[in-house]
């Protein structure tokens, strides 16, 4: 494998750091911090771009630590910002959300801040990975498919903890534990099949085979001030203090630039999370493609002026509407998407981001359609990762020239 000494300058998407080779061409480095000098061992070269990962640190950053985990010196590619300090790692999920916003997104010095400060250990209630040979909760080593068994993870919930150290299956099986933080309700949702998973008592255990043929099972969790129903299917945030936070951010958009009455579209709201915890006073509908998110959202929001329909997004109809608040995949909305949002006439529309490309995307769109950006605010939902979270708020341009002297 070619190696290089580079020296690094900015924050990529993706958790890397951009340098340049001696030739001018981009370099995408894993594994180092902007500003340092590094040994880097190319993994894939083109004509425009390559990418690579740290061997060496020559000149390391004042930010750079020794990462609290061991099992990452093991091999498990779990976390991938396990040597950046927290708050470094908080600066820098901002820069590259005021990049994108900047950049692709064509908005003029784009306000961007952070949400509360979430402990970036021990919070996250859902944990994803495969049976080793042997039968052991693993994650996957990076770059491959070997996994790595562990039993404890750094990020993880207490809960999940105790699960994934008891916890055997099949080789080969995948495994996904979630629990309730807040109820102590814990569950494992295997891949293809549950028959042969071992899990202590409590525990429920389901399949992927099971879950076809009709089977239900959930747990709940409590957070905003609501108890929520969340079935196997069924997608909720990474823990009940980053809903809460995603609450409070979107919130705090609402109260600044939307009616306190009206309508409110929520746009995949999975369980309700919005809907639920927003829509006191308001009239809402719940769009949702996931059958069995939509069973939740109804049962969730039965105590709401709430209606739920089952329809992908891209074949959802618009309706009048006076906020929007949409949180897609990572894919984001996507042009049809936000033709469509547009069309409610909403004055505000909140958009929450998983994946800081696509938010650059949307926001251009959102440009393009009449609306103005009135602020992001990045939510570290998950510490010791490159992943970013962030909502962001979109004004339309006549009420927010109407605002103005």
């Amino acid at each position: 494998m070619t190696t290089v000494e580079l020296r690094t300058t900015a924050p990529a998407v993706g958790g890397e750091s951009v340098a340049r080779d001696d030739g001018g061409r981009v370099v995408f480095v894993g594994g180092a911090l902007p500003g340092e000098a590094v040994v880097v061992e190319l993994d894939e070269e083109r004509d425009r771009f390559a990418r690579g990962h740290v061997v060496d640190v020559l000149e390391p950053s004042p930010d750079r630590v020794a990462p609290p985990c061991p099992h990452l010196a093991e091999g498990c590619g779990g976390c991938d910002w396990q040597h950046v300090a927290v708050p470094r790692q908080r600066a820098l999920r901002r820069e590259v959300v005021a990049e994108v916003l900047a950049r692709a997104g064509g908005i003029v010095e784009p306000t961007v801040g952070s949400g509360p400060e979430l402990p970036a250990e021990r919070l996250r209630t859902t944990l994803r990975g495969v049976a080793d040979h042997e039968g052991r909760f693993a994650l996957r080593r990076r770059r491959s498919h070997e996994p790595v068994p562990i039993a404890s993870c750094l990020v993880a919930h207490p809960l999940v903890d105790e699960v994934i150290a008891a916890l055997r299956a099949p080789a080969g099986t995948t495994l996904t534990v979630r629990v309730g933080a807040r109820s102590g309700e814990r569950m494992v949702v295997a891949s293809p099949t549950a028959a042969g998973v071992i899990a202590p008592e409590g525990v429920v255990v389901v399949g992927d085979e099971e879950l076809r043929a009709g089977h239900r099972a959930w747990i709940h969790e409590e957070a905003a001030g609501r108890r929520w129903r969340i079935s196997a299917g069924s997608f909720f945030q990474a823990s009940p203090e980053g809903a809460e936070a995603l609450v409070a951010s979107v919130g705090g958009l609402l109260a600044a630039h939307a009616p306190d009455d009206g309508r409110l579209v929520d746009l995949c709201c999975g369980v309700g999370l919005f809907a639920g915890a927003l829509g006191d006073g308001r009239s809402v509908l719940g769009v949702e493609r996931s059958a069995s998110s939509v069973a939740d959202a109804r049962t969730n929001l039965a105590d709401r002026d709430a209606r739920i329909v089952k329809v992908a997004m891209d074949r959802w109809r618009p309706a009048p509407a006076d906020v929007v608040v949409a949180d897609p995949a990572r894919a984001g909305l996507g042009r049809r998407v936000v033709g469509a949002v547009a069309a409610t006439g909403a004055e505000l529309v909140v958009l929450v981001s998983c994946d800081p490309g696509a938010l650059g995307r949307d926001a251009r769109l959102l440009v393009d359609a009449g609306y103005e950006h009135v602020g992001s605010e990045v939510i570290d939902l998950f510490g010791h990762a490159s992943h970013v979270e962030v909502v962001s708020g979109f004004r339309t341009a006549r009420r927010m020239g109407s605002d103005r002297p």
